[in-house]
């Protein structure tokens, strides 16, 4: 996903359309958020090998679309099969682990798969603002195509776990309906903040109908999960334990935030004149933190066996980031970005190792495939509402902030809509007063969203307070 994060800039410009940047990050996400919680039932069905291949052809196939688009929908079509894919290849790979390991050795080699999955992150953003400088932004795709095969492979040959159910009735039993809500719901969510003040007015039938139909199709969610589903992806039951409601109640708040910096840091170091590649470096610290934090939140619980102060010390060095980056200025130092993303990579890196942990402490051993799908759900709906709840913010804040510095031009309407759209435009204003005014539009939009995301992060610790702590047994058998 970080790959992106440094190309949606050059990806909005070559497509005019900067408005849709929630478009571009959503469409991967919602599709997952929908897949991820299915993928427990499915691969308990047909195999965690069979699932993990089936995501990679799912993956490649969308990131061959993306590299081969030449509109925004084919581009959006391709986002949303790589989320159909990317989401369950994660929540799968964990799968295989608890089945695997003890929980008391669970924390530790999770660090372990964070911190292949953090030099992942931090290689992304890197890689990809590297093609986009070299050969453009479409290799950053394509390029991912023969790995994903080569990742197939190597699951077909190397992963060997039993089937827990082979009984063809198991799949009538997948709460396929209750997946469909919880997808519809996001999605009606999405084109209502998308829309909302940035296309629209707040007040256009559009916003009004379909925010409510979003708020309607959760509330159905939760009465399918509680009342029809045989087997829900969600089980409500599971959300009165304290521990699992307020760790995934954490983990949405954490990737709202998280997912913030993803997408709009890259953006904000790219106008303070820096190339893709340059972006991509300002996360490598960041990403490197992350994977300390995880590691060592794992071997703190392997070596004490508890993990609420761990929780509390990661997620205050991530309010803590966030606070800092709320400050940044276009003259900002690059040492700063550097530090602060160090302090949110730190939190975020212990906050996901410690939450899932956590929930599967506290939850009894044929709950984990599902209490780990509800994690990654989780994490995945709030990487899809903190972008567009970010999105909404700038694009409100930036277009209201525009319209006031530029009301005097002839045109100000079509300007300020290019200039939403390609802030490269803001070098065509006439007058250097007039461009300062813009660039100060663009900082207070950028502040806007940042403190979108201190809010939620604090809101994530406030959660992160309300789980208990669980005994972490040193055998699969938790004897």
């Amino acid at each position: 996903m970080t790959i992106v994060s440094t190309l949606i800039t050059p990806i909005a410009a070559e497509f005019d359309s900067m408005t849709l940047l929630s478009w571009f990050a959503s469409a991967y996400f919602i599709p997952s958020a929908a897949t991820q919680p299915l993928a427990g039932k499915l691969t308990d069905i047909y195999s965690r090998r069979t699932g993990l291949i089936f995501c990679y052809i799912l993956f490649g196939t969308g990131c061959l679309l993306c590299g081969l688009a030449r509109n925004q929908a084919v581009m959006i079509a391709g986002r949303a099969l790589s989320g159909a894919g990317g989401g369950p290849m994660n929540a799968i790979s964990t799968f295989i682990c608890s089945d695997l390991l003890p929980l008391r050795r669970r924390g530790l080699w999770q660090g372990m798969g964070n911190i292949i999955f953090g030099v992942g992150m931090s290689l992304g953003g890197l890689v990809g603002g590297s093609l986009h400088d070299t050969w453009g932004w479409r290799y950053a795709f394509l390029l991912q195509v023969p790995f994903t095969i080569a990742s197939g492979l190597l699951v077909f040959f190397l992963v060997k776990i039993p089937v827990k159910k082979t009984e063809v009735s198991a799949l009538e039993r997948v709460d396929f309906l209750g997946a469909g809500l919880i997808t519809l719901s996001l999605l009606l969510l999405l084109v209502g903040l998308n829309s909302g003040g940035n296309q629209v007015p707040w007040s256009h039938p559009l916003v009004v109908t379909v925010l409510p139909l979003s708020v309607v199709c959760f509330l159905a969610f939760i009465y399918v999960e509680d009342k029809i589903a045989l087997e829900p992806i969600i089980p409500v039951r599971l959300f009165l334990h304290r521990t699992v409601f307020s760790a995934c109640i954490t983990n949405m708040l954490s990737m709202m935030t998280t997912y913030v910096y993803h997408f709009y840091i890259p953006y904000f170091i790219q106008m303070k004149g820096a190339t893709a590649t340059q972006a991509g470096l300002r996360f490598i610290p960041h990403a490197v933190a992350s994977s300390v934090g995880s590691f060592a939140s794992g071997l703190a619980m392997r070596l004490t066996g508890r993990y609420y102060l761990t929780s509390c010390l990661g997620m205050l060095s991530y309010v803590m980031g966030s606070a800092f980056i709320c400050t940044l200025t276009f003259s900002s130092p690059a040492w700063q970005t550097y530090l602060y993303l160090v302090l949110v990579g730190l939190g975020l890196g212990t906050m996901l190792t410690v939450t899932l942990v956590a929930m599967i402490a506290a939850v009894d051993v044929k709950d984990q495939a599902v209490v780990t799908s509800a994690s990654y759900a989780f994490r995945t709906t709030g990487s899809t509402m903190g972008i567009t709840v970010a999105s909404a913010v700038f694009q409100n804040w930036l277009n209201r902030s525009l319209a006031q510095a530029l009301v005097n031009l002839p045109q100000a309407e079509e300007i300020i809509e290019a200039i939403r759209d390609d802030y490269h435009k803001i070098a065509a204003l006439p007058t250097a007063a007039l461009r300062y005014e813009a660039k100060e539009s663009y900082l207070g939009a950028f502040r806007a969203a940042f403190v979108t995301a201190l809010i939620t992060v604090v809101l994530a610790s406030l959660a992160s307070l309300c789980m208990k702590e669980h005994k972490l047994h040193k055998t699969l058998t938790r004897k």
